[in-house]
């Protein structure tokens, strides 16, 4: 193999993928394992749900490696950037009831982005406000975060407290709340104290460990949300059922931004929208201080996977922000096993623990 492709396969983070893809579900476990060992992420809480139902859940490594305690079905990560998809959701139900319009100039919701052209809320929601609005992919949280904004406006509220009202609560969504060093944790109820004795503890890897480190303390549209594996599998199949959008306004946000050009964009509207070996994934990735995460959707066989660390190992190593799915080896381990392979899932619900 010449030095030009061995450079290109450690570009895409492909060696784990140059081995078959799991052929059972114990296989799968140990891949994850080794993935989170050679990554040195502290822990890893992985779920996968299909159709209405979470059917498998599996806890790898320590939360806590000081006090030993290991991650369960109710510990609370850092989402990061996953919470983008829950900020588009919000902001496309206010779309269904016409408080707001993916049209509207976001100069009329005090936003003032300089450059050519008119920017929309469109191009906010899909990371093409850069340059000429709507004719290049720029993945830029902080613009993306401006959409606290336009939610506010639009829902008479901050996001916190439309999320909190339009999602959270409306789903029983105990182990879910905005970040408990922002003030906008004050929307969720829980007592701060008892909340953060849940959550992972955050590490940054250093010389031949981990060093404790706090977690970011910023809350809004972009990043902050905190949350368990399997809330973040409930809000999915929330999605899914029609429960939060209605389903062509669910199929919009899902759908991948064109440009004038005729070039098909990797960024629908609060998603990633991409293929993967010919099938359609709808995804985000969370990367941020001491945490780091991965949702897949994979719309045709209602699957969805979902994976919280408390490192940023999960996405740290890969260019998910140019859209590029398949650099992630954690995400060519499900996608290759379940999804283009044959790997049976268990046929009943997980109870969770």
């Amino acid at each position: 193999m010449g030095r030009s492709c061995v450079i290109a396969l450690l570009a895409l983070g492909c060696g784990a993928g140059l081995s078959r893809p799991s052929t059972s579900i114990p296989q799968f476990e140990e891949r994850l394992e080794q993935l989170r060992t050679e990554s040195r992420i502290a822990a890893v809480t992985a779920v996968i749900a299909r159709n209405q139902e979470v059917v498998w859940t599996r806890h790898f490594g320590l939360a806590d490696l000081a006090g030993g305690r290991a991650p369960s079905d109710s510990t609370i990560y850092h989402l990061a950037s996953l919470t983008k998809p829950f900020a588009s959701i919000v902001l496309m139900a206010l779309v269904e009831e016409g408080r707001i319009s993916l049209d509207d100039p976001v100069s009329n919701y005090g936003v003032t982005l300089p450059g050519p052209g008119v920017i929309l809320v469109r191009h906010l929601l899909s990371h093409t406000s850069e340059g000429a609005p709507g004719t290049s992919f720029h993945y830029n949280g902080d613009r993306f975060a401006l959409l606290d904004a336009v939610i506010a406006q639009g829902a008479g509220m901050p996001f916190a407290e439309a999320l909190q009202t339009r999602i959270i609560a409306r789903l029983g969504l105990r182990h879910t709340a905005p970040n408990p060093q922002s003030g906008a944790f004050a929307v969720s109820g829980h007592d701060r104290a008892v909340f953060e004795a849940g959550m992972a503890k955050g590490y940054t890897v250093s010389g031949g460990g981990h060093t404790p480190t706090p977690y970011p303390a910023q809350f809004s549209s972009a990043a902050g949300l905190t949350a368990s594996a399997l809330d973040v599998a409930a809000f999915s199949m929330a999605l899914d059922r029609n429960a939060l959008l209605r389903a062509e306004t669910r199929a919009l946000a899902f759908t991948p931004a064109v440009n004038p050009a005729g070039d098909t964009l990797p960024y629908g509207l609060g998603w990633f929208s991409t293929r993967y070996r010919g099938v359609r994934v709808v995804w985000q990735y969370g990367l941020w201080t001491a945490n780091s995460s991965l949702i897949l959707k994979v719309p045709d066989r209602q699957l969805t996977f979902i994976l919280l660390a408390n490192t940023d190992g999960l996405s740290s190593p890969y260019p998910l922000g140019a859209g590029t799915l398949e650099s992630s080896p954690w995400a060519r381990e499900f996608l290759d096993a379940f999804v283009l392979g044959s790997v049976p899932l268990p046929q009943t619900a997980v109870t969770p623990r």
